[in-house]
């Protein structure tokens, strides 16, 4: 039988930093302020001619090289965005593999908002153990500063931009396998965290009429509510349904939306400060990117080793939630 394997990640952030002084410049709002509603210190925001291709082309290749494997092995490529180079098409997804030279490859989008990541691993996982492909690159990508309203308080001291990707390979070693992913969605949320633009839900000329219809919008003290509560029973049922203890996890991986939704969430769960993994202060919240940058950093850092337990967990606009037991599974250890 074959299994899925996460052979190894990589990740790229845009070299502008954004900080919570500078946004004290542009909205009524202060470091202090955003600090401590937050957790967040300061977002990465890319260049005018900078696209999200471009950036989860970077990340690919530091997740290709890193995986030991050819870029001509990758037989599928899977991008979760929700800040897509073109509005209905190409994919992403294809201009990644057009740019990475990954020449007649499986490749798509998907719409998951900051549950991206978990919703395309699970994709990954099924296409291998079905036998269908053999290494899958997945790729979060976000340009979110393209679609952030840098007038209303309430998002653009949120988001960021960036990228993260991970090489997701087939073995016959159990040990290796992805143990478990978990997803889900309720729509009838749906109006807590959208962007209502020109899709065909909405008529053009009611956009017209309504400012920053295009770009994100969110009920903020609804969504935490929610948010907490929904993270916290998907992680609790995860590890029940796989017989695994919260002390066996090395690294809780959550998205990163905000500092408050994580602590509440790990100390929900009994995790100690040591198992929990928290990036939100330097890239604000990077939607589909989110989880896979986080991963990125504590691999750089030299925290995480090959066999280590990664538990993910995101919430996201859909209202889409997911999370996954992930053994890292490096081929060169």
């Amino acid at each position: 039988m074959a299994y899925a394997a996460f052979r190894s990640i990589g990740a790229y952030t845009p070299s502008k930093i954004l900080t919570n002084e500078e946004l004290a410049t542009m909205v009524d709002t202060t470091d202090e302020w955003i600090t401590k509603r937050t957790g967040i210190k300061e977002r990465h925001i890319a260049s005018e001619n900078e696209t999200t291709s471009d950036m989860g082309v970077e990340a690919s290749k530091l997740a290709i090289q890193r995986s030991g494997i050819d870029a001509s092995d990758i037989d599928m490529l899977i991008c979760a965005t929700i800040s897509p180079d073109y509005f209905c098409m190409p994919s992403t997804a294809t201009t990644i593999s057009k740019k990475l030279g990954l020449g007649n490859v499986t490749a798509f989008d998907i719409s998951a908002a900051c549950t991206g990541f978990v919703y395309i691993l699970s994709i990954a996982k099924a296409f291998i153990e079905s036998g269908m492909k053999k290494n899958v690159l997945i790729v979060g990508a976000e340009k979110l500063s393209a679609i952030t309203d840098y007038t209303d308080r309430g998002t653009c001291i949120l988001f960021g931009d960036g990228a993260g990707a991970a090489v997701i390979s087939a073995t016959d070693n159990k040990e290796e396998a992805i143990i478990d992913v978990h997803t889900g969605a309720d729509g009838t949320y749906a109006d807590l965290l959208m962007t209502p633009n020109g899709g065909t839900g909405s008529p053009h000329d009611a956009i017209e009429q309504e400012a920053g219809s295009c770009f994100m919008q969110m009920k903020g003290n609804e969504t935490f509510k929610v948010a907490v509560r929904t993270l916290t029973k998907d992680v609790v049922e995860i590890l029940e349904v796989n017989n695994i203890k919260s002390e066996e996890i090395k690294h809780f991986v959550p998205h990163q939306a905000n500092y408050r939704i994580i602590k509440a969430v790990g100390d929900a769960l009994k995790l100690t400060k040591e198992q929990v993994v928290v990036t939100v202060e330097k890239y604000g919240n990077t939607s589909g990117a989110s989880i896979p940058m986080a991963i990125n950093d504590i691999y750089e850092n030299g925290s995480l080793k090959s066999g280590e337990l990664l538990l993910l967990d995101a919430f996201g606009g859909g209202l889409t939630w997911g999370s996954a037991l992930v053994p890292f599974s490096p081929l060169t250890k």
